[in-house]
């Protein structure tokens, strides 16, 4: 006779709380990726290793060898210049611990994953799923050397790019997502289907969201939140001058590099994001349907909101900007959340129907 494994609770309880976990590491990656960015030490470190670069420097020789390469680059000579031994372990230390978190947080993936994948644990329809996450999360490397590579070469480059920073911080927050949406819909789903418009407006809450933490990337690539340091108004006025805002040519790069534009883009998305979830909030009182996720959502968004004018009108101490980024993780999760809460649709299961044994 046949023996059943398990399938119905215990390994879906497993698979997800493994995702949790690989969630968590990306949220302390992150969290250490924006400090060291914040301390501008992400150029100690001028070589990709992914390999051997796991051990940091042991002995004073090696630890004078990487001193030497970082002396050699422009932020050191431009910058730097001076500085001591001691100084440079302090940076070193910021990188190598973000970078040696980012293969952590790989093998936290992969390695509960193969042995799911081996027992039949994993639910149908989620293998390629989570096999493309992890593809992400090794391009997410690569990508992380790119922003590196852009701040170590050039005449007056003192700091990565910030195109690549904001594209390395984007995807590494949308794997995050995918993995955080992903663990929700291992959850029963709700017995009830909420309105399209509060799925919509949920779903579209979380975009633009990713799109905000997109544009305070820029904002944190161009140091722009150490000017125009007023609010409500910023340079003088709520809303700048249009030469102002579109004096670099072509036009399109003012998006990107011209601070008062990239500080005016996060603003204002910032305010459409609080008055979008204070209508959502209340839309989803009224159709009863998810309204304490929505409340909570609201909330955090406006503490985000005041906690950013609060950096801003300070000129981002290295604190209150690591907090600032902290929050907009944590509301951008409760977004994803309540998002996945409110979507139709059919929850994974684990597979049930595999046996351990047999006899005649």
């Amino acid at each position: 006779m046949a023996h059943p494994i398990d399938g119905s609770g215990f390994h879906t309880r497993a698979v997800r709380l493994w995702l949790l976990c690989a969630a968590a590491m990306i949220f302390l990656t992150l969290v250490v990726g924006g400090a060291t960015r914040l301390t501008e030490s992400g150029l100690s470190i001028v070589e990709w290793k992914p390999v051997t670069g796991v051990l940091p420097p042991i002995t004073d020789a090696a630890w004078q060898a990487e001193f030497t390469k970082y002396q050699a680059i422009p932020q050191y000579q431009e910058r730097n210049r001076g500085m001591s031994l001691g100084d440079f372990k302090m940076i070193y230390w910021w990188e190598w611990s973000h970078r040696f978190l980012a293969r952590t947080t790989g093998a936290v993936f992969l390695l509960p994953f193969l042995f799911f994948l081996w027992r039949g644990w994993v639910p149908p329809g989620l293998k390629w799923r989570l096999w493309g996450i992890f593809a992400a999360g090794g391009a997410l490397g690569a990508v992380g050397w790119w922003m590196v590579s852009s701040g170590l070469v050039g005449s007056g480059r003192v700091s990565v790019s910030q195109y690549r920073l904001a594209f390395h911080l984007t995807l590494a927050t949308a794997i995050y997502a995918a993995i955080v949406w992903t663990a929700q819909q291992l959850t029963p789903p709700s017995p009830t289907v909420a309105p399209a418009r509060l799925r919509r407006v949920a779903l579209a809450l979380a975009v633009l969201m990713l799109v905000q933490i997109y544009l305070g990337a820029l904002v944190a690539g161009l140091d722009a939140g150490l000017v125009y340091n007023t609010w409500p108004l910023i340079d003088g006025t709520f809303v700048p001058e249009a030469a102002r805002l579109w004096f670099i040519a072509p036009a399109w790069r003012n998006l990107f590099e011209n601070t008062l534009t990239v500080q005016f883009d996060h603003r204002m998305l910032a305010y459409a994001i609080w008055l979008i979830a204070l209508f959502h909030a209340n839309d989803a009182w009224r159709a009863a349907r998810e309204a304490r996720g929505a409340a909570i959502l609201a909330v955090m968004v406006t503490l985000q909101g005041g906690l950013g004018i609060v950096t801003l009108l300070e000129q981002a101490p290295i604190p209150l900007a690591l907090a600032h980024q902290m929050l907009a993780i944590l509301t951008f999760t409760v977004a994803i959340v309540h998002a996945e809460r409110l979507s139709h649709r059919e929850t994974f299961k684990a597979p049930c129907t595999a046996a351990v044994g047999q006899s005649a």
